[in-house]
């Protein structure tokens, strides 16, 4: 595990970007529509807060009213609590069609006092298969965490409370398709995966738990907003200094970042299983 050292530097790193996200959040009445649920998910606070419920007999879920076209999108999220096992938490952005773009998080529960899993994944033209799996250092349901995706034209970069957890870099030069020209909304649900969430499918949903609710607060957007067949991000979107999220990659203290939670939290990593690909693995893999 990192040194106490590096741990606090994440902590406050964490502690801050928080903070911020409090001063930067949008109004859930103004961003985004409930679309299904029959009374399950809630807007309350004034727009501040959004709940999302899972019982026996349904599930509820909402989408942004806005479209992006690539976007640095927050949003700070705390997830079922106690045995939450058989459970999933989607979170992700996705276009329309048979050859959609997503880009995930999903947090699979489990059996109380067992970690979550952050499942991740990139689909592109229709296609995933590009799943990394990780635990995370703290306790996702006692408290809101900050979850981020940064998508501009050369990478996706998934964080958590400001550190980066993965990046998917841009290879279409190596025929590897890339999210690049398909808007997406912004969704999330709670639903029961009890055949394959909690230790492939082992441990089933407890409904007499339910109803499973995950809350949601501090959104915000600075992102390339799509309507009509056009941005509002124009032409010149990316700032002359570089500095804008549309030019922004790791710098050496989010490598280091990067790293760390990778070799001491990351539990899969389809770039490392050989057996899956037996034909050689995905040639985004090989990108250094």
């Amino acid at each position: 595990m990192a040194s106490a050292a590096a741990a606090f530097a994440i902590l406050s790193t964490s502690v801050l970007l928080n903070a911020l996200m409090v001063a930067l959040a949008g109004n859930f009445h103004q961003e985004f529509d409930i679309t299904w649920g029959d009374g399950r998910a809630q807007i309350l606070d004034n727009g501040d807060l959004l709940t999302l419920s899972l019982d026996k007999a349904s599930g509820s879920g909402f989408q942004s009213k806005n479209e992006y076209l690539f976007g640095k999108i927050d949003m700070q999220l705390k997830l079922v609590p106690g045995n939450s096992a058989g459970t999933v938490t989607a979170y992700y952005l996705s276009s329309k069609g048979s050859a959609w773009d997503e880009i995930d998080f999903e947090f699979l529960g489990n059996l109380s006092g067992d970690p979550y899993i952050l499942h991740t994944n990139v689909f592109s033209q229709g296609k995933g298969n590009r799943e990394q799996q990780f635990y995370l250092w703290f306790d996702p349901t006692a408290d809101f965490h900050t979850y981020s995706i940064l998508w501009n034209p050369q990478r996706i970069i998934f964080s958590v409370d400001g550190t980066p957890i993965r990046e998917f870099k841009n290879a279409e030069s190596s025929g590897v398709p890339f999210p690049s020209s398909q808007p997406m909304r912004i969704y999330s649900s709670p639903w029961n995966a009890d055949d394959w969430a909690t230790r492939g499918g082992l441990v089933k949903t407890d409904w007499s738990r339910a109803p499973f609710t995950a809350s949601y607060r501090n959104f915000d957007a600075d992102a390339c907003i799509w309507s009509s067949g056009s941005s509002s991000c124009g032409d010149n979107a990316a700032s002359s200094d570089g500095s804008s999220w549309l030019t922004q990659e790791l710098d050496t203290t989010s490598q280091g970042r990067l790293r760390w939670v990778q070799q001491n939290y990351m539990i899969y990593n389809y770039c490392s299983d050989s057996k899956r690909f037996p034909q050689g693995l995905p040639p985004e893999c090989n990108l250094s």
